[in-house]
């Protein structure tokens, strides 16, 4: 990239990087059979199982209709029941998502060592740490 105003522009370079870790853990994922969004998803529930629809939107940090999609979509594959209780409801794993998470532990730290590879342990441990700091910074003032 040549052009120094996109380089330091922090919304076009967060953007660019979201894209490419975007392509590389759709590749890795292709094996677990889930979008890399899912797959943390279904990783919350299977380690809160029960856990309200609300709370897996909060968890992470989306809007409750994207959640609904996310759990659809699951369910659809069936590895996630969802239980409604009034205007609330709850998820739990299936057994074939609770047996799913082998292979999405197995798909997570295939992409950490592929851009590990490239960037280096510490430098990609460092690099999420300062963008989680500028993303709490940041939603402060929101």
């Amino acid at each position: 990239m040549s052009d120094g105003y996109l380089c330091n522009c922090l919304y076009f370079t967060s953007n660019r990087l979201s894209r490419i870790l975007t392509k590389m853990a759709e590749e890795e994922f292709k094996s677990a059979g889930l979008f890399p969004s899912q797959a943390f998803a279904l990783m919350i529930i299977n380690r809160n199982p029960g856990i309200s629809q609300n709370n897996l939107s909060h968890e992470l940090d989306i809007k409750p209709s994207t959640t609904s999609r996310f759990i659809d979509k699951l369910e659809h594959k069936s590895l996630v029941k969802r239980e409604v209780k009034g205007k609330s409801s709850f998820l739990h794993p299936t057994e074939e998502g609770v047996d799913l998470m082998g292979t999405i532990e197995e798909c997570w730290k295939n992409l950490l060592n592929r851009y590990s590879k490239i960037l280096g342990f510490e430098e990609g441990e460092k690099l999420a740490q300062s963008i989680d700091l500028a993303c709490n910074k940041l939603e402060q003032d929101l």
